[in-house]
């Protein structure tokens, strides 16, 4: 266990550990094929069978920019959304920023692993006339052109996962860019890695600074209870490509001593992989 500290320095980048809060999502589906006799243990589900997850969007602080990876869920919805989701707004991303001493002017970049709603929604804010505009005025929203394209055009499958007022009116100014690239460093130290299962054009992103490396997984293993191969959310698209890149990126990381980064853990932010008895666990990093 590490001591515990506002922020993580990783070489000369510090990160962030800012949040939009948390939200609930159904037990089973969170895990897939496991059974609830077995997730259960891990994470109680309430009367609805929801369990609590958390929204961490975390902040790279470089040299040359500020870098928000993820949105959250955002402040748009109404009130039978927030319902069905049981959203806790205590501690939503603005404040979390706030706390830290940044405020949405200060961003320069917005990485979106993917865009549903849990990951894109504080893309976008209400004006002051009731206009949804860029939450981060002076930032650029990078995005996989294939996952912006299967946002705008869902099918039957995927339209539940997007709401298009958290993407749209980003697409139509020169705010956003588009990578085409399964692999591209957007700035020294800062890598997008397409890392398809979850969604096709999925991405994660690889932080490296002088010898150092971290890894945020967004929805590749949302939580230290997904690290074990079979854990797979039902959300996944394609589950077998997870379970492919899972075993691909948790081994590499486990050699490379990475920091892995968990976007949804209420628990743990992030931490170390170690292994007990042949399997993988994590030595946690705390950060508050």
């Amino acid at each position: 266990m590490k001591d515990t500290e506002e922020y993580m320095k990783l070489g000369k980048f510090e990160i962030y550990p800012v949040t939009d809060g948390c939200f609930h999502l159904d037990g089973g589906t969170v895990f897939g094929i496991v059974p609830r006799v077995l997730w259960e243990k891990i994470y109680s589900p309430d009367e609805k069978n929801r369990i609590q997850l958390s929204l961490h969007c975390p902040l790279i602080i470089t040299k040359k920019y500020n870098i928000l990876i993820d949105t959250g869920i955002g402040a748009k919805h109404e009130e039978k959304f927030c319902q069905i989701y049981g959203l806790s707004k205590k501690n939503n991303l603005f404040e979390s920023l706030s706390r830290f001493n940044y405020q949405p002017k200060n961003i320069d970049i917005v990485i979106n692993t993917h865009l549903h709603f849990d990951h894109a929604g504080g893309n976008t804010i209400f004006n002051k006339n009731g206009e949804i505009v860029p939450a981060f005025p002076k930032a650029t929203y990078f995005i996989q052109e294939g996952e912006l394209e299967v946002a705008l055009h869902p099918n039957e499958r995927t339209k539940g996962g997007y709401i298009t007022e958290d993407f749209l009116p980003i697409s139509n100014t020169k705010s956003l860019c588009l990578i085409k690239e399964e692999t591209i460093e957007i700035e020294k130290g800062i890598t997008l890695i397409r890392i398809s299962g979850h969604t096709r054009y999925h991405q994660c992103v690889k932080i490296e600074s002088e010898g150092q490396v971290a890894f945020f997984l967004a929805d590749l293993i949302p939580t230290t209870a997904h690290i074990p191969y079979p854990y797979i959310t039902g959300y996944d698209l394609t589950p077998l490509e997870t379970l492919g890149n899972k075993k691909k990126i948790l081994k590499q990381a486990f050699e490379e001593n990475w920091l892995l980064i968990f976007q949804h853990d209420p628990k743990i932010k992030m931490g170390y992989l170690k292994k007990s008895n042949e399997r993988f666990e994590i030595d946690e990093v705390k950060i508050y």
